[in-house]
């Protein structure tokens, strides 16, 4: 199935995410309870709430999105090219930004998704986002009453899993297994909330978020044996 897909179906994305508001004292009471009963089962006894904050952004009733990137392929006078861009900033204006270029170029039914373990984290943290900003859900991210079949995502975890359910390859694993250049020489998804707060430096996070785009297009070019990109293919837009 795969083989017959056209790679200038597909847009690859990924978002980076960080908590909603840089310290845990700066949740309201309500929220600072219900975090503390939500992480409770992940918690250690001895580990307050507070001092697990730092992961909150992980869920999406606690986080918030601070850049999206996409990656399409594009044919130019007969030649390859991977064109890359990002949302970033304030998250609603990058939610709206995300949907209309979803809604505008890729909502046709030979129009994919695809990034690496999206369906468990990238689309329903979108999701859920756009259902706090009051945002319409485009027609590809809304699943609801679709069969399995129907769904029109590609994520490369389950692509690799090969149908192993209780298999789990990082992106950082698979792009070393299949030879592709590694995303992971800057920061990792650890650091992102330090470099978004205290850093203020939303385009290193940009960087690092394209640069998993890239790698879920190599894999996806891997998995299809074709040829890798190369530099000159690639094309920051």
């Amino acid at each position: 199935m795969l083989h017959a897909i056209n790679l200038e179906n597909i847009l690859f994305l990924d978002i980076e995410t960080v908590p909603e508001v840089e310290n845990f004292s700066d949740l309201d009471q309500d929220f600072q309870e219900l975090f503390a009963h939500k992480t409770q089962y992940q918690r250690k006894d001895e580990v307050p709430p507070e001092a697990f904050y730092e992961r909150a952004g992980i869920w999406a009733e606690f986080g918030k999105i601070i850049c999206i990137s996409v990656g399409y392929f594009t044919q130019k006078q007969g030649e390859r090219q991977f064109r890359v861009t990002t949302f970033q900033g304030d998250e609603e204006r990058l939610l709206i930004d995300f949907s209309n270029l979803v809604t505008n170029h890729f909502s046709l039914p030979h129009h994919l998704m695809c990034g690496h373990n999206v369906k468990e984290f990238d689309f329903p943290f979108i999701a859920r986002r756009m259902l706090i900003h009051g945002i319409k859900i485009p027609s590809k991210l809304n699943l609801m009453g679709k069969k399995p079949w129907e769904v029109p995502h590609l994520d490369t975890l389950e692509l690799w899993k090969f149908g192993d359910y209780k298999h789990f390859t990082s992106l950082k694993l698979l792009t070393k297994v299949l030879g592709v250049p590694s995303p992971k020489d800057d920061i990792d998804g650890s650091e992102v909330a330090k470099v978004f707060y205290k850093d203020k430096d939303i385009d290193r996070i940009a960087i690092y978020c394209e640069k998993d785009v890239i790698a879920v297009a190599q894999i996806i070019l891997k998995l299809k044996l074709q040829k890798l990109l190369t530099d000159d293919e690639i094309l920051k837009v």
